[in-house]
């Protein structure tokens, strides 16, 4: 758990979860589910421990979010307007850690952990936003997943695998004082500018992996929802009164062996942010009468999505193995909910992954990978109420683009 201790803010990549888990996937494109690499692979699949022997790996993930919003059109009355441009990058470099180890007990059983970043949120307004409040916004959100996974091999090509997942998670949000006023929140006091407020909670992974022929192996995972405790401090801001748990999500995965160096891996995952309702609740509900913080209060108006991942796998010699990928998932923000997004601008859609790994005499060895997200931005389209009780109405316009670049040392024993 120490691992907590040390990481920083993250803003993830297919919605705020990331792209990838462990270096070495994260070179691929984030494939995983029918190709695992390392001992972060109960991360993808846990199914995935049983195939990688005993081995323990370090990494660290270097993180650059570039983020900004527009807000257009807008009048306040008075001559007062919103419109400008806003810069939320006042902290824009993080350091996101991972670990994992994996013991091989018999022919049929191994036992393991992992302990990653699952994703988060982060944006700094080094202004304040008028339609939100005069300080400085923006929120803050980690999520740390500690995974102790058992695998089980039925037959010799296949695996079997569960994982617990231990959560933790971290939230603060800054500069909202104006949904603190006029009855928006069921609870004003537990909306902003408190302290970061911690949660716990826990849910299960399931996972397959079968090798159907010498080059075909194929892969199938579930993640079960994890349930969280309540953020009471933020009661006042996310629906059932501060209830932000971790949505769940399945996937299948293919990789298939072209030729003794060239491995191609293909996943599909589909993530359930419609599932939580923090996440998913409109905006509309505001105006409607509802507070924030109640069972059907506002949130950021989230949806499922659908991502599609392909890497290529080449083993240039004994020592080198070159990697990339490709990631592509579906628009989680509508362009009418891009008002409150403003605060999670989580809005990148393609990426592009670079990786390698130099494998040492002494059977550690060294992986690199990098990752760009290409800048993606979000038109509003009804997206700031207008009217009576309204935010003076206008668009709300979101934009994103990242880097990341990451290293890992492995060993296997």
């Amino acid at each position: 758990m120490g691992l907590i201790v040390f990481v920083n803010h993250a803003f993830a990549t297919n919605g705020y979860f990331q792209h990838g888990y462990g270096i070495k996937s994260q070179g691929m494109g984030g494939v995983g589910i029918a190709l695992p690499q390392d001992s972060l692979t109960a991360a993808i699949n846990p199914a995935g421990m049983g195939l990688i022997g005993n081995r323990y790996d370090f990494g660290i993930n270097y993180f650059r979010p570039e983020r900004s919003s527009d807000i257009k059109g807008n009048d306040l009355g008075g001559g007062r307007s919103a419109d400008g441009h806003y810069d939320a990058n006042d902290s824009n470099d993080f350091f996101i850690p991972e670990f994992g180890y994996n013991k091989v007990l018999d022919d049929q059983y191994t036992l393991g952990v992992s302990i990653y970043a699952n994703g988060g949120i982060n944006t700094n307004y080094k202004n304040g936003i008028p339609l939100f409040g005069e300080a400085s916004a923006g929120v803050d959100l980690k999520q740390i997943f500690v995974t102790p996974t058992l695998t089980f091999k039925p037959t010799s090509n296949h695996v079997l695998g569960v994982s617990v997942n231990v959560a933790y998670q971290t939230f603060q949000a800054k500069g909202l004082q104006n949904f603190t006023l006029n009855n928006v929140s069921s609870s004003p006091n537990n909306l902003t500018d408190n302290h970061h407020e911690h949660s716990y909670g826990a849910g299960i992974k399931l996972g397959w992996i079968g090798q159907i022929t010498n080059q075909l192996t194929l892969g199938a995972t579930y993640h079960s929802k994890t349930y969280m405790t309540k953020l009471d401090d933020y009661k006042g801001l996310f629906a059932e009164g501060g209830d932000f748990d971790i949505p769940s999500h399945y996937g299948f995965g293919v990789a298939y062996a072209v030729n003794p160096a060239l491995t191609v891996a293909i996943d599909y995952q589909r993530i359930e942010y419609g599932d939580i309702r923090s996440v998913n609740n409109p905006l509309g509900s505001i105006l409607a009468g509802v507070p924030l913080g109640a069972s059907d209060g506002a949130g950021f108006g989230w949806r499922d999505i659908n991502v599609y991942k392909i890497g290529f796998n080449y083993q240039w010699n004994d020592n080198l193995t070159l990697r990339a990928g490709y990631n592509h998932n579906s628009q989680p923000i509508p362009s009418s909910q891009t008002f409150f997004n403003i605060l999670a601008p989580g809005v990148v859609q393609d990426h592009i992954t670079l990786g390698l790994t130099w494998a040492f005499a002494d059977k550690s060895e060294l992986s690199l990978s990098y990752m760009h997200a290409f800048s993606e931005k979000v038109n509003g389209s009804g997206s700031i109420p207008g009217g009576i009780g309204g935010y003076g109405g206008g668009e709300a316009n979101i934009e994103m683009q990242q880097n990341s670049l990451g290293l890992a040392y492995g060993v296997s024993f």
